[in-house]
């Protein structure tokens, strides 16, 4: 899902608190000092609005109201800021299959089902909406996978942190285990069933069902499988895959350095604004991503 990384100290429902900070000190597991950032959450277990409902039932609040801390009842009307940062114009997606269980069926086929889709995506209409979020000299138009590769040495066992798996991605980069980085790569992370992702505090499943984020000019996105009922959304776990996976590409193509590209302030990124609704492009089960020149999520 979608990202943005704060400064140390900031609050989001989704940052690490300074108990969590303290919490982490005093145990094994360490956390890189970067990690602040938003994620999709997992599916609503109740009905909600969408974007476009809550912004159509604008409810004035009372002064008595706020003072009395009553959160707002309608949302703002959402719209993408570029702040200046970099895009991924023509993405190269690696996809990485990090664990035990994709060497052989039924993850194997699954990995495979998972390649095919971005050969389709990369070359679809959903890459063609994203052209309203040029700029001079950064014109998204579409990508290509650029490969795939199924490693199973140093795989997670139970749980995996962000700052592990960054660490290890720049392992594989340098002994040219996946290939290098540029300015259009952006790796895919799939983990092993059963392997809880650990993201500044959160926890994947309970928290959040995927993320994407960069270290330095190194873009990636980590896909905890979904083996929850709030990361499924009443799917298929390759269709909630495929969907998660829509959320985080867009989000990366637009925003691949979170807060730095296409992104707002109080809605987040062009994912978040339309998370949990989907369609069907070329076969597969995507997200709707959030248009600004519609207004809406399309």
């Amino acid at each position: 899902m979608a990202v943005k990384r704060k400064t140390q100290g900031a609050r989001t429902p989704t940052s690490r608190s300074a108990a969590n900070k303290a919490r982490a000190g005093r145990s094994s597991i360490t956390y890189s000092p970067h990690e602040y950032i938003k994620v999709v959450p997992p599916h609503p277990l109740k009905p909600t609005l969408s974007i476009e409902e809550l912004i159509r039932a604008k409810t004035e609040q009372s002064d008595s109201d706020q003072f009395a801390g009553q959160a707002p009842t309608a949302a703002a009307t959402p719209h993408l800021v570029y702040s200046g940062g970099p895009l991924l114009t023509r993405v190269q997606v690696y996809t990485i299959f990090w664990g035990k269980k994709w060497s052989a069926q039924p993850g194997a086929g699954l990995a495979t089902r998972l390649n095919d889709f971005y050969k389709a995506i990369l070359v679809s209409p959903l890459m063609d909406s994203l052209a309203e979020y040029n700029v001079p000299g950064k014109s998204i138009g579409h990508g290509s996978l650029l490969g795939s590769k199924v490693i199973s040495a140093n795989a997670p066992a139970g749980s995996v942190t962000d700052t592990s798996i960054r660490s290890q991605l720049k392992k594989w980069i340098s002994a040219r285990t996946v290939p290098a980085t540029t300015a259009n790569t952006l790796y895919f992370i799939y983990l092993d069933p059963g392997i809880v992702s650990i993201m500044g505090g959160s926890k994947s499943c309970s928290s959040y069902c995927g993320y994407h984020d960069a270290a330095g000019k190194v873009y990636y996105a980590v896909m905890p499988y979904p083996s929850c009922a709030g990361c499924l959304g009443s799917m298929a776990a390759f269709d909630a895959l495929t969907g998660t996976s829509s959320h985080e590409l867009c989000e990366a193509i637009t925003d691949p350095v979170p807060g730095s590209g296409w992104y707002d302030e109080q809605n987040g990124e062009i994912g978040d604004i339309c998370a949990w609704r989907f369609k069907k492009v070329a076969g597969y089960t995507v997200q709707l991503e959030w248009s600004n020149a519609k207004n809406q999520c399309v």
